[in-house]
């Protein structure tokens, strides 16, 4: 039964605040990135990743859809992952010796946010059984291993182009927590991801190869499963 009044709309509009949230945070990225402050921003997008990761669960046990009907959270949420996961990211990148000098360098930062805006105005960007398709924008990962690997301009080019190239591709990638298929197992392992992340985050500049090539272990398992996920002709679909 779905409650409705105050005491309804109230936990749903401060669900919606914890997603805008991320918007502030952005503020932040971008300020700091061009303070040359690398390791804070990457804390920023920890940030980002944890609310982008539990503010759908919120919102659904909260039913704002339903209590909220005049505010669109998915909006909202586009919103804010476009600028956390695609525009900050890139300019962390550029802001700070990772692509090329002079203008060369604003053209590569921007083929990702261009192409990241297709991808968000997609209407099939999420799937109706729940994964993305294309390539889902995951720049601020890419930015990560960056800093983390200290990739030279032209390596940083390379996986630029070679990502914005996936935008397009019509793989289905797993959404990690809507995903049906092995839910536990990939909810278990993206957040054990997290813990490497913060972990590896609070040694730079010299954080474990161990931790970081662990690491490296989920992003291909990600990009492996999706793989198989997309060929297989009966993935099941929610119930």
């Amino acid at each position: 039964m779905t409650i409705t009044g105050p005491r309804a709309v109230i936990p749903a509009l401060l669900v919606h605040a914890y997603t805008a949230v991320g918007a502030i945070l952005a503020l932040y990225m971008v300020h700091w990135s061009y303070q040359g402050r690398v390791r804070d921003v990457l804390w920023l997008f920890l940030v980002a990743m944890v609310i982008d990761g539990t503010d759908g669960f919120l919102a659904r046990r909260f039913e704002v859809k339903t209590v909220t009907p005049w505010f669109d959270g998915a909006l909202l949420d586009n919103i804010v992952d476009f600028i956390t996961y695609a525009f900050a990211p890139m300019l962390l990148l550029w802001a700070n010796g990772y692509l090329p000098d002079g203008p060369l360098g604003g053209v590569v930062a921007a083929i990702p946010v261009l192409s990241s805006c297709y991808q968000f105005c997609r209407s099939d960007a999420k799937t109706e059984d729940h994964y993305f398709m294309g390539f889902p924008s995951y720049w601020n990962i890419l930015a990560f291993y960056a800093v983390v690997f200290t990739l030279s301009p032209t390596a940083t080019t390379i996986l630029t182009l070679l990502l914005a190239i996936m935008v397009f591709v019509p793989v289905k990638y797993i959404y990690p927590s809507r995903t049906a298929m092995w839910w536990a197992l990939n909810m278990s392992l993206a957040t054990a991801w997290l813990g490497l992340y913060a972990v590896i985050t609070a040694a730079l500049p010299d954080p474990s190869s161990l931790l970081v090539w662990l690491s490296l272990a989920y992003v291909a398992y990600y990009v492996i499963v999706s793989l198989w996920m997309t060929l297989r002709r009966d993935t099941p679909r929610p119930a």
